[in-house]
This record gives C-alpha cells, sequence and structure tokens, in this order.
C-alpha cells in the first residue's frame, strides 16, 4: 500500500463514517458494505490486511482509547461477567469450534480447526458498543461488553499461538500451553503495572500540553512493544495502562485534558473507519486464494461456522450469566436482578472484527516440514465470512432486537439529578473555600472581581438543576439551553468583531490567535457538550 492508496483509504472511510452518522445504520455496518462493494469496482487498489501492521500498530491505540474511557471502578463491579466472558466463553468457543471444524470439513487436522477457533472466537464490542450507547441500554450490560472487548484479544491471541505451535509441528503440550498461556496473562498485566506509574509521574510533571499529549501518542505503542518483547500479552498491558490513567486522569492539568480528548477522538476515529473498511475490502483476496475448495463447498462450511459460533455463545452466556447466581447465595445478594433479556442482547452482541482478520492473516504459509499450513486459504475464508455474517446480521438486526425486548434504558433524569446534586455540593465546597481565601490579606480583590468569581460558581451550581426545569414553549428549550445559545450568540459576535480588526489591520493575526482561544475556552466552559 503506498501513500496515495493510503490517504485515498483514509479519506473515503472518514467520508462514509461521516455519512452513517446521519444515518439509522451504525458505522461499522456501512463501513463494511461500502468495502465489500468498492473491492470489486475498477481502479481500486487491492488492499491487503497486514498482521504487522493491524496488530502492533492499530489494535494498541484502539485499546488505549477503550481503557481510557472504560470505568475502572464499574469494571472492578463487573469483574465475574467480564472475565466469564473475555476468557472464559473465548477458550470455551476456541475449542468449540475448532472441534466442529475438524468434524466438519475432511481431512482438516485438529490442530488446524482449534486456531481456526481461536481465529474467530474473540468478538469485537466496538460496534456493539456504539449501537448500545445510540440505544441507551442499561450502563451495566454497556460495561460488560466494554469490559470483554478489553480483555478477549488477550486470550484470544494466546489460545492462537498455543494452537497455532502444535499445528506448525513445535510439540507443544497441554501443559506448556497452559504455562504460555499464564505467562502472558501475567506477564501483560505485571509489564502493565509496571509501567503505569512512571508513566503518570511523568504526565503530570510534564507542564507543556503540547509534549503531554505527545507522550499520551506513544503511552500504547510502549507498553504494547514491552510486554510482546518479553513475551507477554501486550493487549493486557495497553488495557492496564490506559484504565490506570483514566482513573487517574483528573491530575493532569485541564489543557492536557482538553487537547487529550480531542486528539484520542480524532485519532480512533480515523482508525476505526480504515479498520472496518478493510474488512469489506478483502473479499478479492480471500475468495481468490480459495484454491482446491469449490465457492459452494467453502459456502457450506461458512455457514455452518457462522451459525455454529452464534450458538456457541449462547451456550455459554445463559449458564454464564445465571449458574453463579444460583450456586453462590452471595452472587446473587450482591449483584442486581438479571432478566433473561440482557443475556439475549449480549449473546447477541458478539460481533466479530478486524482482530480475527488480522490473527488469520498472520497464520503461517508453511510449517516447519517446509509442507503447506493445511487449509490455510479456507482457514482465511472461514474467519472472513464469520466477520462479515455476524457484523451484518447480527450487527443490523440487534438496534430492533433490543427495542422489541423493551429493556430498561437509562434514566436521564436521576443521571440529571445526581449531576446536580454532586454540582450542589462540589460548588458549596468552592464557595466556602473562596470565603476563607479572601479572608486573607494577600488575595484581596475588588469587589466586581470577586463577586464575579461568586456568580461562577452560582452559575455552575444552578446549571444543572434548571435542565430538570421546565421548559419554553416556543423554543422547547430549557432556561439552561436557552443560557448557551444566547452565550454561544454573544462570543459568536465577539470573533466576528476580532476578524474585522484584523482584516483591517487593527490587530495582528497572532493577536486575534491569542483573542479567540480565550473564547474558546470560556465557550468549553458555557456549553456542555451533548454527544
Amino acid at each position: 500500500m503506498d501513500a496515495l492508496q493510503l490517504v485515498a483509504l483514509v479519506a473515503a472511510s472518514a467520508a462514509v463514517a461521516g455519512f452513517a452518522r446521519r444515518t439509522p445504520v451504525p458505522a461499522p455496518l456501512l463501513l463494511v458494505a461500502v468495502g465489500l462493494v468498492a473491492s470489486y469496482v475498477p481502479g481500486v487498489p487491492d488492499y491487503t490486511l497486514d498482521p504487522h501492521i493491524v496488530l502492533p500498530l492499530i489494535l494498541p491505540p484502539l485499546l488505549y482509547t477503550a481503557a481510557v474511557e472504560s470505568s475502572y471502578l464499574d469494571l472492578r463491579a463487573n469483574i465475574r461477567p467480564v472475565a466469564l466472558l473475555s476468557v472464559g466463553y473465548v477458550l470455551f468457543a476456541t475449542v468449540a469450534v475448532g472441534w466442529l471444524a475438524y468434524a466438519l470439513v475432511p481431512d482438516l487436522p485438529l490442530t488446524a480447526a482449534l486456531v481456526l477457533g481461536a481465529v474467530v472466537a474473540p468478538p469485537d464490542a466496538v460496534a456493539a458498543t456504539a449501537i448500545a450507547r445510540k440505544l441507551g441500554l442499561p450502563g451495566r450490560i454497556t460495561t460488560i461488553l466494554q469490559g470483554e472487548s478489553l480483555v478477549n484479544d488477550a486470550t484470544a491471541i494466546t489460545a492462537y499461538k498455543v494452537a497455532l505451535a502444535a499445528a506448525v509441528g513445535e510439540g507443544i503440550s497441554w501443559a506448556g500451553g497452559l504455562g504460555e498461556f499464564a505467562l502472558a496473562a501475567v506477564g501483560g498485566i505485571g509489564v502493565g503495572l509496571i509501567l503505569m506509574v512512571p508513566i503518570h509521574w511523568l504526565r503530570r510533571h510534564l507542564r507543556e500540553a503540547l509534549l503531554q499529549n505527545t507522550l499520551s501518542l506513544l503511552i500504547p505503542f510502549v507498553a504494547y512493544a514491552a510486554a510482546e518483547e518479553v513475551g507477554a500479552s501486550g493487549v493486557l498491558a495497553v488495557v492496564v495502562v490506559g484504565l490506570f490513567l483514566g482513573h487517574r486522569a483528573w491530575q493532569v492539568d485541564f489543557a492536557t485534558r482538553l487537547q487529550e480528548e480531542a486528539v484520542w477522538k480524532m485519532v480512533a476515529f480515523v482508525l476505526e473507519s480504515a479498520v472496518f473498511a478493510l474488512i469489506g475490502l478483502q473479499l478479492p483476496y480471500v475468495v481468490q486464494g480459495l484454491g482446491p475448495y469449490g465457492i459452494g463447498e467453502a459456502a457450506g462450511y461458512a455457514a455452518g461456522v457462522f451459525v455454529f459460533v452464534v450458538v456457541v455463545r449462547f451456550v455459554w452466556v445463559f449458564p454464564a450469566t445465571f449458574l453463579p447466581r444460583w450456586l453462590s447465595v452471595r452472587i446473587k445478594e450482591r449483584e442486581p436482578e438479571v432478566g433473561w433479556q440482557a443475556p439475549v442482547v449480549v449473546g447477541w452482541a458478539g460481533m466479530r472484527g478486524v482482530v480475527s482478520l488480522a490473527i488469520a492473516f498472520s497464520i503461517p504459509v508453511v510449517v516447519n516440514g517446509g509442507e503447506p499450513f493445511p487449509a490455510r486459504n479456507l482457514v482465511l475464508f472461514l474467519t472472513f465470512t464469520t466477520v462479515i455474517g455476524t457484523l451484518v446480521v447480527q450487527g443490523l438486526t440487534l438496534p430492533p432486537l433490543i427495542r422489541v425486548l423493551r429493556l430498561p434504558g437509562r434514566d436521564r433524569y436521576q443521571e440529571t439529578l445526581v449531576e446536580a446534586q454532586a454540582q450542589s455540593e462540589a460548588s458549596q465546597a468552592a464557595e466556602e473555600r473562596l470565603a476563607v481565601l479572601l479572608e486573607d490579606e494577600r488575595n484581596v480583590l475588588p469587589g466586581p472581581l470577586a463577586d464575579r468569581l461568586r456568580t461562577v460558581m452560582e452559575r455552575r451550581r444552578n446549571a444543572v438543576w434548571e435542565r430538570l426545569g421546565a421548559v419554553n414553549e416556543l423554543t422547547g428549550e430549557t432556561a439552561d439551553d436557552t443560557y448557551r445559545r444566547l452565550a454561544r450568540e454573544m462570543l459568536d459576535t465577539e470573533r466576528e468583531v476580532f476578524v474585522r480588526m484584523r482584516d483591517a489591520r487593527r490587530i495582528d493575526d497572532e493577536m486575534m490567535r491569542t483573542l479567540l482561544r480565550r473564547l474558546d475556552l470560556e465557550e468549553a466552559a458555557a456549553y456542555r457538550e451533548t454527544d
């Protein structure tokens, strides 16, 4: 892939993802569909997934953004269901799908079948969590899906390495496989624990927001590479570091947080868009490589594997949801009551993604003896069809399924009430602190400036409560919405004046940028993001 092709891929995928925001179709599904169509358009270059790029260069930043935005406390509170899905289910699916492929495909060795099982085992919850947020699923389901996506890639990659070692003739035993799995898991977590404290210390002591954000961009790659260098799981190292830094983000200065949020949103948007487009663009490469297998025969195997992958997830999810509650009174008392609808959604949200394809493309062409890897092209095809099948079938039907099941959504009123109470307590503490500070002779301020500080605090305290109040009959806005709109109008007017003064050469460009940045910060403080 040359530079022009890369630019074309990023630009086209970003355009499609931007268009998807105006439609009810989730962006990942539209990107995959457009990629499938574009793969057969004359003149579109061949885009082949390179596992040496996807795994060390694309996976770490995507995992890091997800980990930083996740709640460590929520994940800890739901550690049991998250672990059962991200570790237990992935291993179960590896073995179950492997045995099915072994029984379904003639002459396919069990070791190669288990490689396929490990490849298609980890769900990619990017699309699922995007749909969950869009439809307002209960927070616990969203947390479980996010937690699963953070860890399951590490489980699948480790299981794949164990199965691959047996398939290529390295003579690995079950005990050796379990030892490698334990080393990868413990080592990855250990590397993350070792790195997280010094990285956070460095973030806190760098005074330049630009340097802090440069460090932020390097963190996932450093954590991943350090863990992989010692034979541990780079995925787990990135997740541990990301969770810790996200949990401690409040200790970094505001300028870093503002820049970091914008930078990582852009990075995640570009990478996710390009990755899902790449999935669709793999179709010609995968079909051409089928070799001795006919399209009809391979399609039959693909249908069987796809159906079994879907069924196996439900076979695991329902017992994993209810058995612990039946067997342990403590779990039943500690965790909220669960109906049958929640495991149905979690079971149906098992869409596969780019990690499965990247792992499949990393399968070697030959084994240790020099013979071709058994049915490598068929494994690639089955992985591709499983990824596409789950994204299209489950992805398109998940939103209507959620609506049919009538799951209780997020209680926006209760969330706003809790936010208002928290803001009220914080404002009261700040007001008391201000009174103490103003009593000190070193902090003497003119009356108007002291009143301005009090007004700002009062504004913050009242803003959230106003969202709970009545709306304007003419505009449908709350008082808080009207305040923000008027504040924006005033700020826009000031910006226009600054631009006219610059154009008239009354101020220079540097002065204008300084004044505009001051207005931008005021608008950021006054206008609450609603996405």
